[in-house]
């Protein structure tokens, strides 16, 4: 009898969605979830109601992730709303991120974990600043996969003319960025043309839907599988009677494939040893992979803790101190030049010090501005640090969990910055 496959080992897909204000991006998702069956009967009674309240007709499909009440009033996205859902292929995680010049931050929070990002188009207004500011997010974080999603399409009469411009539009832009797979959609979310329906208005268009390319994208290569990145979150010692000589290092893979019997290298000590065994939950496996979570024995006793990374002899990450950084401050105090704060790193902590401002970048018109170096709310740049001790990176373009860092005020407690090292 064939095993069907179960909901925990389906494969996550996590989306962002990013656009102008009045783009659509909240009536995206609720119509992929309306139209893909995902909302509950009592989600969809209340929507009805608010919609009825607020004197709409039909189904406002918007309400469904704008759940803040001054989201409502204002018929805008502030903070990050994040909705799962899953199809019979996959699962989903959806972060739908404000399109406002001053929550820029909160579209970097939204997409540093997504594999895709839709990238939402008002049909009548064509690529604007806005559109190539979250292009350039999109790129900055290396995004593998965006989905351009022209919407509106019914108010332009889903002619083809008005698609194909705007295609081209955005290809010109792009070919200056570092974004590897584009794709394009031409869609109205209110009317649910190529949402997940194939629309008969625009019989022109030959491509997918935007769920089939949602359901049906490569995203197996999305994470490193050749360099082999093993930070250590906690030592586990059960000293039980069924275990009483056990010790496990447990975390997350972030990069490479580890198997049973291979040798590795602890950093920062660089003892060697081979892999015992690899525990889960749900028993011991042959290898993992990243992104998952397991627990690994070593055939020899040596002293690990929480912060050192199990790695190959021969492919290792580098050890620095001195680090280049691309950031988005996230904080309304500025960045103070000279200041110290903390910075974390995988499962490593420790304090740091700004050391200089490379330049900033103009979002409107990704220049490099080298004489403003005064860093504040939302502002992304160049800079470099200092730590008190290495840290095992890569760059971000390769690994971007080995190379992405925060850092943390250590007066407030407060995340100041997310960055990307260079």
């Amino acid at each position: 009898m064939k095993k069907t496959k179960g909901y925990l080992d389906m494969e996550l897909l996590r989306f962002t969605t990013a656009g102008s204000v009045d783009d659509g991006k909240s009536t995206l998702i609720g119509r992929l979830l309306y139209d893909s069956k995902a909302i509950f009967e009592d989600q969809m009674n209340q929507l009805e109601e608010t919609s009825k309240q607020r004197g709409e007709e039909g189904i406002n499909l918007a309400l469904l992730t704008d759940g803040l009440r001054s989201e409502r009033e204002q018929g805008i996205t502030i903070d990050v709303a994040y909705r799962y859902f899953a199809t019979p292929k996959r699962k989903f995680i959806i972060a739908d991120t404000p399109g406002h010049i001053q929550y820029t931050r909160n579209m970097v929070t939204g997409a540093s974990t997504a594999n895709l990002a839709i990238l939402l188009v008002d049909a009548r207004h064509g690529v604007i600043e806005q559109t190539k500011r979250h292009a350039f997010i999109a790129s900055l974080l290396q995004i593998p996969h965006i989905a351009v999603c022209i919407n509106k399409m019914d108010l332009v009469d889903y002619q083809k003319e008005k698609y194909d411009k705007i295609k081209l539009e955005f290809k010109k832009f792009s070919s200056r960025l570092e974004i590897k797979d584009v794709n394009f959609i031409p869609i109205s979310a209110l009317k649910g043309d190529n949402v997940v329906e194939r629309s008969k208005n625009m019989e022109w268009y030959e491509g997918s839907t935007l769920m089939h390319l949602l359901e049906n994208i490569h995203i197996g290569s999305d994470h490193n599988h050749v360099d082999c990145r093993f930070p250590i979150q906690y030592v586990i010692r059960p000293q039980s009677k069924d275990y009483p000589d056990y010790r496990g290092y447990s975390g997350r893979i972030e990069g490479g494939v580890f198997r049973k019997g291979d040798e590795i290298t602890i950093l920062p000590s660089g003892f060697s040893s081979k892999i015992k065994s690899i525990d889960t939950f749900n028993g011991p496996i042959k290898e993992a992979f990243s992104p998952m979570s397991v627990c690994m024995t070593l055939e020899d006793d040596i002293d690990i803790s929480r912060g050192d990374m199990i790695v190959r002899e021969n492919n290792q990450p580098k050890s620095k101190q001195d680090i280049e950084l691309m950031i988005c401050w996230m904080n309304s105090k500025n960045m103070i030049m000279r200041g110290k704060y903390t910075i974390r790193h995988t499962t490593q902590t420790a304090r740091c010090i700004v050391k200089d401002v490379k330049y900033k970048i103009d979002i409107n018109t990704l220049h490099r501005n080298e004489s403003d170096k005064a860093i504040g709310l939302n502002d992304i740049g160049r800079i470099s640090i200092r730590t008190t001790k290495p840290l095992f990176v890569d760059d971000y373009r390769r690994n971007r969990n080995t190379g992405s860092i925060i850092l943390v005020d250590e007066a407030s407690n407060e995340t100041v910055a997310a960055g990307m090292i260079i």
